[in-house]
């Protein structure tokens, strides 16, 4: 069955001196300021759409990842993934880099990395960044 998430934004202003706040509407766990400057320059307590995007894209690849380890035989203790997207004013998202460090009891190197692999590919966010 498909799920729906909803989130919306508020924008006041123009882009280099307005100001705007994303709520999580599904879940309701906040609001969060959002600007041009936090997006182009320095964050200064704000968030920008490149934050959320690596914290769906982390969050989404731990969960696939946890997945097929385990559908592998070797579920793993602890995994920690961190997204880095990289924002060019004027250009766009020019990149996004995941990395990801796993406790897994019972694999080898060789393993990991394969399933690594196997699990961004099959990321639902991945695939949705990928195009």
């Amino acid at each position: 069955m498909a799920t729906k998430r909803h989130a919306h934004t508020v924008w006041e202003g123009n882009l280099t001196e307005g100001k705007g706040t994303v709520s999580l509407d599904y879940s309701g766990l906040g609001s969060y300021e959002v600007s041009w400057p936090a997006r182009s320059e320095e964050a200064t307590g704000k968030t920008s759409p490149e934050e959320l995007i690596a914290a769906a894209h982390s969050s989404c690849y731990c969960m696939a990842f946890s997945g097929a380890l385990a559908k592998g035989g070797t579920p793993p203790t602890r995994l920690t993934a961190k997204a880095e997207v990289t924002f060019v004013p004027g250009t766009g998202i020019t990149n996004v880099h995941l990395t990801v460090e796993g406790e897994v009891p019972g694999i080898d190197e060789g393993t990991f990395l394969k399933t690594a692999e196997e699990a961004k590919a099959n990321c639902p966010v991945s695939k949705a960044l990928a195009g």
